[in-house]
């Protein structure tokens, strides 16, 4: 499908990609750049990537699709590297959580012969690095497409039909869309799961213990959740900040509801609230986004 691939950024996402392209064979050669020369090293040794170098500009000359798989907050350097380098008529995508800010700020950058078309694999793990990653992890997930205004419908089309040989279910909508979309879907509820294990650990000096020894609950799984790379979702509540504090708010508002629920017993309004928040379970199992089993399915 490309004769070259570029992934800057062999991460969890990034190594994945490089093992699934690999596997569906979809390159003849896949390449990857990494600050560290150890992380260089690494994916070499893991048979992840045939070649990796720190030099970005260097290993990103004459590739057909360069994807940037780093934190959103290293985007512009890695344009600045790479702009003079892009091949034309490549395609240039990236994995990002947030795309309206990053798509003005890539365009304006990179050559008029380079479409850029940022993808967002709906796909993860609360694990880290390249030893984490797995070809299977963009199978039955979505990716959502958000083309910017240059982009080349053939090249659209590529590239959507590449996410659909790794087996990713993809749409393809506006920037502004995508970004509000997952402020509810994902990063509100990063945001809580974070909220929630700091308050468990401001008083875990006093109950430790019971803490540790109960978290077999609802905590536990909001552990899971909190775990995720920090420096991702640092750069993703800043770079989506004006929908995430709207939601917030909101947030606060429906706690604030609860609480007085609570306070003055209002049995009937407990009961109403949770009886709705049943019913999305049901409609994320319908979706197909989860399976209805014991403990969500997970061992």
């Amino acid at each position: 499908m490309f004769k070259k691939v570029c992934i800057i950024g062999c991460g969890l996402i990034g190594s994945s990609l490089a093992r699934a392209i690999k596997k569906n064979r979809l390159a003849d050669k896949i390449v990857s750049s990494n600050r560290s020369e150890k992380l260089n090293k690494k994916v070499i040794e893991l048979k992840i990537v045939d070649e990796s170098d720190s030099d970005t500009k260097k290993i990103a000359k004459m590739s057909d699709l360069v994807v940037i798989a780093t934190p959103l907050s290293s985007y512009e350097d890695v344009i600045l590297k790479i702009k003079d380098s892009l091949k034309s008529g490549a395609i240039l995508t990236d994995v990002g959580s947030v795309k309206e800010n990053v798509i003005n700020l890539v365009e304006k950058n990179i050559p008029k012969n380079v479409s850029w078309i940022p993808s967002h694999p709906i796909a993860g793990t609360e694990e880290s690095g390249p030893e984490s990653g797995f070809s299977e992890l963009f199978k039955n997930r979505w990716c959502i497409l958000t083309p910017s205004k240059k982009a080349k419908e053939k090249d659209i089309k590529l590239l959507k039909t590449f996410w659909e040989k790794l087996g990713s279910k993809v749409d393809i909508m506006k920037a502004k869309q995508h970004d509000y979309i997952l402020s509810v879907t994902s990063h509100l509820p990063h945001l809580i799961a974070y909220n929630i294990v700091k308050t468990s650990l401001d008083i875990q000096d006093k109950k430790k213990s019971s803490i540790v020894k109960y978290s077999a609950g609802g905590l536990r799984d909001f552990t899971r959740i909190a775990a995720s790379n920090p420096i991702m979702w640092r750069d993703i509540f800043i770079q989506n900040k004006k929908n995430t504090s709207e939601l917030i708010d909101k947030f606060i508002k429906s706690l604030e509801d609860l609480k007085k629920a609570i306070e003055s017993e209002d049995g009937k309004k407990l009961e109403k609230i949770f009886i709705n928040t049943k019913k999305i379970r049901k409609d994320i199992i319908e979706a197909g986004q989860d399976v209805k089993k014991p403990d969500f399915g997970r061992k």
